[in-house]
């Protein structure tokens, strides 16, 4: 699996995707899985992970997200480098500073992955 890639669990040749709660997962997804849930689950990179998400215009450098921790440079970079290797986020090199935005597929992924069936997806209800 490459670094920007999530695996679609129990998707079939139709596009239908179960859920966590309509098929069991095998042992290679739950695998793939938890990588992306073990990148979530440390309050910095959930916090860098809405920081970058809910900027304005899509994506946010580098140097605006270190001043929001009280984290050295490296250690941040650490963090997003998980987050990237998750495939949650990707970035670009600007001269001296990194952008980062959010990849939004894998988090509807993960999304849909948790719906339970037959009920609406975050995305239909606050249409």
């Amino acid at each position: 699996m490459s670094k920007q890639e999530l695996v679609v669990l129990g998707q079939d040749e139709s596009g239908c995707c179960p859920t966590l709660l309509t098929a069991p997962l095998d042992e290679d997804q739950a695998v793939e899985l938890a990588k992306v849930f073990k990148a979530l689950g440390d309050p910095v990179r959930l916090r860098l992970l809405s920081m970058i998400a809910s900027r304005a215009g899509g994506e946010i450098c580098v140097c605006d997200l270190t001043p929001a921790f009280n984290l050295s440079q490296p250690t941040i970079s650490h963090h997003l480098k998980l987050l990237r290797q998750a495939g949650l986020i990707d970035c670009e090199r600007r001269g001296t500073w990194v952008y980062y935005w959010l990849l939004p597929e894998t988090t509807d992924r993960l999304a849909g992955i948790l719906t339970r069936p037959g009920q609406p997806t975050a995305v239909e209800t606050s249409s």
